[in-house]
């Protein structure tokens, strides 16, 4: 009787309504229930995070076996640890997206449909004029779409296409024109161009060209202050600058020949190059302002700027966009920090700009005229998002986010530049009104690469695929409204979708290969190995120790080193 009394004294504990009249007992119940549920579940949860961990060591366990067991193989050499056969096995382990490879292949398809155009019916000229389906020599006949092509079709792969162009360029250009050429325009292009496709493939040829325009630029730079004139005559010298600046040089142009040359003297071992181009940086920090903002107007016999706009797009914007590149270039080291210190004195200035639009709040960058702003917004300046993005590298964690993000909301107005017409693609400038966010300005479209630019930066340096599908609807768009029969156009308006005739040198150059890119394994062309100019063409980046003194030894170790990247890893993005 006992025991079943004690039996039943034990079941009532089962029961609901015992706890039902008892509040405080089915509290410390329900508390136990959670307390207990939560130690499973974390344990569970530990015990997935300690197998996702695992996985991962076991994979890079697999993966530096293979690469041991290939620096066996090759005898220890550093070249092939970081070339082909190192990107194959990262490949085994890590296998591309298929979507990536397959955007990838349509791009490399355009520039195939613009250089084959290209090749048709404006061979040797400057561009071509696919309406009219012949070239025209926009820049003194001196095969600009060429030269700005021969690194994409390395990069791409295509090889027969590189050889052909390469023979050209051995067999056929001839500097010494009568013509007035734009000292800016020719260093990007040509100078750029010739000296990346060295850099990529070695053949000396490149760099004897790229020797011989230089040295038909180079006195430009013969004015009092050192700031270079903006035109001289191929083959008479005579430099000057053009009537509608008023005989002032103009900021861009002026300052934006210091990655092509530098590289000049690196390869050469000649340092005439440098010292002329790093002499003008030289000059503007004497009287560098406060907020790092220059107007786009400088008088190359004083060395001091005029009175003139401050904008981050034309006529100003590749300014800034050297000042950190050459700190890159030179790999950071102490001999190119005061160009890091000038740009992040410019970042300063540039903040002071930042805006943003109601009611949507698009973020942008104002242009500045005295003391007065002008809510304007280049398409040009849609490059400023990618440059920040790579200088936020350079700043402390708490700073180095401040700028990515604004970065990132830059590119968000830049991506909506295209979005917000009928056709998808960019006019050339925008206004912004209050209680309107943005109104197209000036309505053409010339196959601009800056925003596709900045994607690609933000896209390599966060991993968010966001940005590689912002790029693919650019893409799409140029493909819907801008390519026909012999290549591909601009638009005279990009409201109506109406064509020009002219396919430029910077779209082969430039916006097919940041798409190209975009898509691509970070391996290729990589940041931490090259450096591009602002006409898109990598420079491999070279340890300046001090104050250029180390020229061409440091080069040529590297390239010793490094040979196999550029072109091997390439061919890898197509296997």
């Amino acid at each position: 009787m006992a025991r079943a009394r004690s039996s039943a004294s034990r079941l009532r504990y089962c029961n609901p309504s015992y706890y039902l009249k008892r509040p405080k007992r089915l509290a410390l119940l329900f508390i136990a229930f959670v307390c207990i549920s939560f130690l499973v579940w974390d344990r569970q949860t530990l015990v997935r995070e300690q197998e996702v961990e695992i996985a991962k060591l076991n994979a890079e366990l697999e993966h530096l076996k293979v690469l041991l067991d290939e620096l066996k193989s090759d005898g220890g050499n550093a070249g092939g640890l970081s070339g082909k056969n190192s990107k194959s096995s990262m490949k085994n382990t890590v296998p591309e997206d298929p979507i990536d490879i397959q955007r990838r292949e349509k791009v490399k398809d355009a520039m195939l449909h613009a250089w084959s155009s290209y090749e048709e019916y404006a061979w040797g000229q400057d561009e071509l004029q696919p309406q009219s389906k012949n070239g025209v020599n926009s820049f003194g006949g001196l095969g600009a779409t060429l030269i700005d092509s021969l690194d994409t079709l390395y990069i791409m792969g295509l090889d027969e296409q590189f050889q052909r162009a390469r023979d050209w360029v051995a067999n056929s250009l001839d500097f010494n024109k009568n013509y007035e050429a734009s000292v800016f325009e020719t260093t990007i292009r040509v100078v750029g161009g010739l000296l990346s496709a060295y850099d990529l493939s070695g053949d000396k040829v490149f760099l004897e060209k790229a020797r011989d325009i230089a040295d038909r630029l180079l006195p430009a730079w013969n004015t009092p202050s050192g700031i270079p004139y903006n035109i001289i005559n191929l083959a008479h010298g005579n430099p000057h600058n053009p009537g509608w600046t008023g005989g002032e040089s103009i900021l861009a142009d002026s300052g934006t020949e210091q990655l092509e040359f530098i590289a000049l003297s690196q390869r050469t071992g000649d340092p005439k190059y440098q010292k002329k181009v790093e002499n003008v940086i030289t000059v503007l920090n004497k009287t560098f302002p406060a907020d790092g903002l220059l107007p786009i107007y400088i008088n190359p016999h004083r060395g001091t700027s005029s009175y003139s706009p401050i904008t981050f797009g034309a006529m100003g914007d590749s300014f800034y966009e050297y000042l950190l590149k050459v700190w890159i270039q030179g790999n950071k080291t102490a001999a190119v920090k005061h160009y890091r210190e000038m740009w992040e004195t410019s970042m300063k200035g540039l903040l002071s700009l930042v805006r943003r639009t109601k009611p949507s709040s698009f973020t942008y960058l104002c242009e500045k005229n005295g003391e007065s702003l002008n809510d304007k917004m280049d398409e040009l300046a849609c490059f400023a998002p990618g440059m920040i993005a790579l200088g936020s590298l350079g700043y402390g964690p708490g700073e180095s986010q401040k700028f990515l993000s604004l970065a990132e909301e830059l590119a968000w107005t830049c991506y909506n530049f295209y979005q917000s017409t009928p056709t998808k693609l960019a006019g050339e400038n925008y206004f912004f009104h209050s209680g309107h966010d943005m109104s197209v300005g000036t309505s053409w479209n010339i196959l601009r690469p800056e925003t596709v630019e900045s994607l690609f930066y933000l896209w390599r340096l966060t991993g968010n695929r966001t940005y590689q599908e912002w790029g693919w609807n650019i893409f799409q768009a140029f493909e819907k409204n801008s390519r026909v029969e012999s290549g591909y156009v601009g638009l005279k308006d990009v409201n109506t979708g109406v064509k020009d005739n002219m396919m430029q040198s910077f779209f082969l150059a430039e916006t097919l290969k940041y798409l190209y890119l975009l898509f691509s394994p970070s391996s290729v062309i990589s940041l931490d190995e090259w450096v591009f100019n602002t006409e898109a063409h990598p420079l491999r980046i070279v340890t300046r120790l001090d104050n250029g003194e180390n020229l061409g030894g440091s080069y040529g170790q590297q390239k010793q080193l490094n040979r196999l990247r550029g072109r091997k890893e390439g061919r890898q993005a197509d296997n």
